[in-house]
């Protein structure tokens, strides 16, 4: 199965029949989801925040929020170990895992009318285990952000065509968020951005030997700096100036670079280069030290299962859900078509040679040391003007493959660096607005712990309050991007996102062992439950022992260990609190199933 057609068929496939069969069977089934009950968006609509929203309206807002980097990275740094690993994970995990975390996430924020994971955790757990779940989240908010930034910094270092493009989305999206705001929202203004934001890349290569290109070529230490200082303003500012407009236009990129990805696969049809399994399946690989397991199950979150999905599922999609039975489309669907874009991200690195995606993913001193010879990586620099070697992340990886896919078709040489910068540009975008709206939030957590303790914190309308936290948002993840590379720092981020996804899970049990009709269908998210803790508990110990806290190694980082061993701290603590509440439920379950019938009813009468 060397040809890409067939990995797209073979996932598509299976994903279909997973959201036909086990999609109907979990919603329909499992969690007794019932249109003749009253959603959330009905019972406390209020025009802005609880709306009634059609069904596939609402599961195209929610796949646009899920939908990030991971599932364009995960797959691109996992690589390394193979083409199957990847494929298997992906395809299992989010069959079994991801589309069962999202679906009850979401279903039980809905019975809590549309309230986050901690305060439903709260509900159904306890105070502990809800403080600890929205610590958990305030960490893994805070290293999502320096793990998606490490993504930007390895694309726009060295890359003056590449910074200049994303920069100038910063003005287009303000003087687009201005005109709507104080003359009204016109397609002709959606236009003029898209043509702005088109041009920026097509000016890129003219600032080559000019003094702006000589400013832009930063160096990555510089980048590092510059990006929490930029998501300190971005998040400062009001949502309709920057975010919400910028997050607009990307929408129309991240259409453009999903479709050429279905397109350069289906149609180009390139041949996967990479074997089933590479010589680091044991370790000691240059992207990621560990062996295949754990770490595949880290590296690749988005895409396979995801607890930062858990913030989309108890935030805002629930709150605009119009029938129960809409779910399965908006979150087991979404998590379906989410995976398949990490198919794709897969198939688009894989179908690089093995010695061009080392090199571009490992430092020239590692690269040396493989043994390897590049094939198609000078004649790929040239076309696209730019130095690819040793440009780590996963985001440079993916833009390489998609054009080199493209380079197949003769006429295409020619676009072959302006298609590059776009999907950089696009990349970058995307993870800028990830990581405007993610410090947003993590403000908002860092107000709501901190206001236990000083209740004007909790001001969200206070100015210095909002300052405060985020200046403290924007440090704590600004020291991580700033101290650790992407094997550190992604592995942090699986790790912190996969402990969410268990906790997800663990919540999900609890509502399904307390209202489903059998406790058997409690195994849905104890089977993914059980496999996700002990690998990420495993994957976070050794990430401690093996790098965090060798001294002699490249990651030794004391802060880097202190959060992960919290994480797994509070993961245990949740842990603990769903077993107190999982057997008082079983037993209650037990004793009510023994009464019979006509008691139950005389009884309730």
């Amino acid at each position: 199965m060397d040809q890409a057609i067939y990995f797209v068929i073979v996932a598509a496939c299976v994903l279909a029949l997973a959201y036909r069969f086990y999609g109907i069977f979990f919603v329909r089934k499992v969690l007794a989801a019932d249109d003749r009950d009253s959603t959330p968006s009905h019972q406390l609509q209020d025009g802005r925040n609880y709306v009634p929203t059609k069904k596939w309206v609402n599961a195209g807002q929610h796949f646009a929020a899920i939908a990030a980097a991971g599932p364009l990275v995960g797959p691109v740094l996992a690589a390394q170990f193979g083409y199957l690993p990847g494929f298997l994970w992906l395809l299992i995990g989010a069959v079994v895992g991801g589309a069962v975390h999202d679906t009850v996430v979401l279903f039980a924020s809905m019975k809590h009318q549309g309230k986050s994971l901690s305060e439903v955790a709260k509900a159904e757990l306890g105070p502990v285990a809800g403080w600890s779940t929205g610590l958990a989240m305030l960490f893994i908010i805070t290293i999502t952000m320096a793990g998606l930034s490490i993504v930007v910094v390895h694309a726009l270092e060295r890359n003056a065509w590449g910074t200049f493009a994303v920069f100038m989305t910063v003005p287009i999206a303000i003087a687009l968020g201005l005109y709507e705001r104080y003359v009204g929202a016109s397609k002709w203004t959606t236009y003029a951005g898209v043509a702005a934001v088109i041009a920026s890349v097509a000016v890129g290569p003219h600032l080559q030997g000019t003094l702006l290109g000589d400013w832009l070529t930063l160096h990555k230490t510089t980048v590092c700096w510059l990006l929490p200082i930029y998501a300190f303003f971005a998040t400062a500012l009001p949502v309709w100036l920057l975010l919400t407009p910028r997050g607009y236009l990307s929408s129309f990129m991240k259409i453009g670079v999903f479709a050429a990805l279905i397109v350069g696969v289906v149609f180009v049809n390139p041949t996967i280069q990479f074997p089933a399994l590479s010589d680091f399946i044991n370790g000691g690989g240059p992207i990621i030290k560990g062996s295949v397991w754990p770490f595949i199950s880290i590296t690749i979150a988005c895409g396979a299962i995801s607890g930062f999905h858990a913030f989309i599922g108890s935030g805002t999609t629930p709150k605009l859900i119009d029938k129960w039975s809409d779910i399965h489309p908006v979150a087991f669907g979404g998590m379906l078509a989410e995976c398949l874009v990490g198919v794709m991200a897969l198939v688009a690195a894989t179908s690089l040679h093995p010695a061009d995606y080392f090199a571009i993913n490992s430092s020239p001193e590692v690269f040396k040391t493989l043994g390897m010879q590049v094939v198609d990586l000078p004649q790929l620099s040239e076309k696209m003007g730019i130095d690819l070697y040793g440009r780590t992340g996963g985001a440079v990886t993916l833009a390489v493959g998609m054009t080199y896919i493209f380079t197949k078709i003769s006429w295409f040489s020619d676009l072959a660096a302006y298609f590059f910068q776009f999907v950089i540009m696009f990349e970058a975008v995307f993870i800028l607005t990830a990581v405007d709206s993610g410090t947003r939030v993590s403000r908002y957590l860092i107000q709501d712990l901190l206001g236990d303790f000083f209740p004007a914190m909790k001001r969200l309308d206070s100015v210095p309050a909002a300052i405060v936290a985020s200046v403290i948002a924007c440090a704590l993840w600004g020291y991580l991007l700033l101290s650790g590379d992407i094997s550190s720092v992604w592995a942090l981020f699986g790790v912190s996102n996969q402990l969410m996804a268990s906790v997800g899970l663990m919540i999900g049990a609890t509502i399904i062992l307390r209202l489903s009709a059998k406790r058997a269908y409690v195994l849905t998210c104890l089977i993914p439950l059980a496999y996700l803790f002990v690998t990420v508990n495993y994957a976070g110990y050794w990430m401690i022992s093996n790098v965090y806290l060798n001294a002699a190694g490249k990651g030794y980082n004391l802060f880097n260990a202190a959060m992960a061993s919290t994480m797994m701290v509070l993961g245990f603590i949740i842990l603990f609190a769903s077993l107190k509440r999982w057997a008082v439920l079983w037993k209650a379950r037990g004793e009510s199933s023994a009464i019979p019938p006509a008691l139950t009813t005389a009884c309730a009468v």
